[in-house]
C-alpha cells in the first residue's frame, strides 16, 4: 500500500489549498481515512478524517468550518479543501489509512497503519 499525497504549496493567508492522497495498491471501500499534520516544532495532530461508510466526517477544532474532507471512490483519492487558511496552519499535511476496513478512532494516531510522505503547506501572513 502506498499513498501519495499532493498539493501543498505557499499560499497568502485567507487563500486556499486543496490536498490530495492518491492510494496505489489497494481500493479502500469501507475504510475510514485520516488527515495528520505536523507543525515545525510540534507533534503531529489529528485534522480531519472521513469515516469507513462516508457517513461521517470529523475535524479538529481549529479547522472546522474552513476545511472539508471527502474521497473519490473512482480515483482511490483522499482530498482536503482548504479555505480561508491562516498561517497556524502551516504544516507538513499526511494522509493515512488503517490496515483494516470497518469504524476505527479517527483521531488516534495509532488506529492508522499507513502513511503518506507528506506535504508542506505554507501560509503567509
Amino acid at each position: 500500500v502506498q499513498l501519495q499525497a499532493s498539493g501543498g504549496g505557499l499560499v497568502q493567508a485567507g487563500g486556499s489549498l486543496r490536498l490530495s492522497c492518491a492510494a496505489f495498491g489497494r481500493t479502500f471501500f469501507h475504510y475510514a481515512l485520516g488527515w495528520f499534520r505536523q507543525a515545525p516544532g510540534k507533534e503531529r495532530e489529528f485534522v480531519s478524517a472521513i469515516s469507513w461508510n462516508d457517513i461521517n466526517t470529523y475535524y479538529a477544532d481549529s479547522v472546522k468550518g474552513r476545511f472539508t474532507v471527502s474521497r473519490d471512490y473512482a480515483n482511490n483519492t483522499l482530498y482536503l479543501q482548504m479555505n480561508n487558511l491562516r498561517p497556524e496552519d502551516t504544516a507538513v499535511y499526511y494522509c493515512a489509512v488503517p490496515n483494516r476496513g470497518g469504524p476505527i478512532r479517527v483521531e488516534i494516531q495509532s488506529a492508522y497503519d499507513y502513511w503518506g510522505q507528506g506535504t508542506l503547506v505554507t501560509v503567509s501572513s
